[in-house]
């Protein structure tokens, strides 16, 4: 596979605070990578570095082999599209005219479109499932619907690589599996941060494990979901059942049974801090 996106040597901080700390790996074409780690790891942190939204990293980021930081926003715009974990406060727009701001980073806002522009907004709107919901105010849908329209967005966007930061936050069941199915049929590279281990062993074809900075694991699912590795990095017991009808390992987490292992969460708590 070809290889999209470099990370070499990766660091940031605040306030001299080390956020991330010298993160490596590579992202081939049309990998679908889930960024999972507990709260305070640095998820959020990593997806706004590879979308040079931090300027002072340190370390190397290369795009299609050329260096990161010597995009243009507006290039960076026709490779990258981002749903956020919280869909944007977009009022009076319609489903239509929302899907439609994939075009900004080829055109200016008030451009008139040609029937080629319409035609990828129809398109788009149709592999999402929304084209009947077009004239709908984007406000009024559902917490699922409105992902599926930042979905639609991308892909008349043209986006090379869809980051998504905890899509399914704040979804139910059938919405989690519905977008994350949306997300893997796209046939694009993905890169997502995700907190739930079983969706993320479900849809992703590769897994970094993260933890107070550093990059503890970059694997396949199999190798990253090690219940003893994964026991540490969330200070709880974990169990691994392999038996499942659709082949792919699901992992448990339990409450610790002695006070040393309590003592050792009350440590990770304090370390770790809330910063994303």
């Amino acid at each position: 596979m070809n290889k999209l996106i470099s990370v070499d040597a990766l660091s940031w901080s605040v306030n001299k605070h080390n956020i991330l700390n010298g993160i490596s790996f590579d992202i081939c074409q049309g990998d679908i990578i889930g960024i999972i780690g507990p709260n305070g790891a640095g998820k959020t942190s990593l997806l706004k570095c590879l979308l040079n939204q931090h300027k002072n990293w340190q370390g190397t980021i290369k795009l299609k082999n050329k260096a990161l930081k010597q995009y243009k926003p507006h290039q960076l715009a026709q490779i990258f599209a981002l749903v956020g974990q919280n869909p944007p406060a977009i009022f009076d727009l319609k489903v239509y005219d929302v899907v439609r701001m994939g075009l900004l980073p080829y055109k200016a806002l008030f451009a008139h479109d040609n029937q080629a522009d319409k035609k990828a907004i129809t398109q788009a709107l149709e592999k999402v499932g929304l084209l009947a919901s077009q004239q709908q105010f984007f406000n009024t849908l559902s917490g699922g619907e409105q992902q599926r329209v930042l979905i639609a967005k991308a892909l008349v966007q043209k986006a090379q690589v869809l980051i998504l930061d905890e899509p399914t936050n704040h979804l139910d069941i059938f919405y989690q599996h519905q977008i994350l199915q949306l997300v893997k049929a796209l046939n694009i590279t993905v890169i997502m941060t995700i907190h739930d281990l079983n969706l993320a062993a479900q849809y992703c074809s590769r897994l970094l494990l993260l933890n107070k900075g550093h990059l503890v694991s970059n694997a396949s699912v199999t190798k990253v979901l090690n219940p003893e590795l994964l026991s540490q990095v969330f200070a709880l017991p974990c169990y691994r059942d392999d038996a499942q009808p659709n082949g792919v390992p699901r992992v448990y987490f339990y409450p610790p049974s002695d006070d040393n292992h309590n003592h050792a969460v009350t440590q990770r708590w304090q370390v770790t801090g809330t910063t994303k």
